[in-house]
């Protein structure tokens, strides 16, 4: 009897714990498109037509036409960043969290081909993050302007 009231007494400290560190989803939304672009929502195998207003969420990929561009606002309003999407661009929202309790966020965009223009607001507190992955490198920045660009290697 002892031992399953020490067991039930672990267990709850520990589902306590985690609900303390619990990270919750963010969301991305699309402000404006000039063109055409697609959207392939986490565990589909097709890209759709993206549309103003869309939601987007974590693991979600928007892929932009030639001469076309995309407008993103992360957690709404921008209270994140604004990403701008450029020409023959694919990005991955690879990351889009939040700790509501202790108010940290982490975002990491996976630029596979393109070009983005990040306004990204100050992050708040030393466990926040927002970096942009390409194929050879990861930037991390802590609020700024900035714009990251990746070219095809032609062999």
């Amino acid at each position: 009897m002892k031992i399953l009231r020490a067991a039930c007494i672990v267990a709850l400290v520990l589902t306590m714990a985690v609900m303390g560190y619990a990270m919750e989803k963010r969301t991305a939304s699309i402000v404006s498109i000039d063109g055409s672009a697609q959207v392939k929502p986490a565990g589909q195998a097709g890209f759709s037509a993206a549309s103003v207003g869309m939601v987007l969420n974590e693991g979600d990929t928007i892929k932009t036409a030639s001469k076309s561009q995309v407008l993103l606002n992360v957690d709404g309003k921008g209270q994140t960043a604004t990403v701008e999407v450029k020409e023959n661009s694919q990005m991955l929202l690879a990351e889009l969290l939040v700790d509501a309790k202790g108010g940290s966020s982490k975002t990491l965009l996976d630029l596979a081909m393109g070009e983005v223009l990040i306004k990204a607001q100050k992050v708040h507190g030393e466990e926040s993050k927002f970096e942009v992955k390409t194929p050879t490198s990861i930037v991390g920045v802590r609020g700024t302007t900035f714009n990251v660009k990746v070219e095809a290697v032609e062999e």
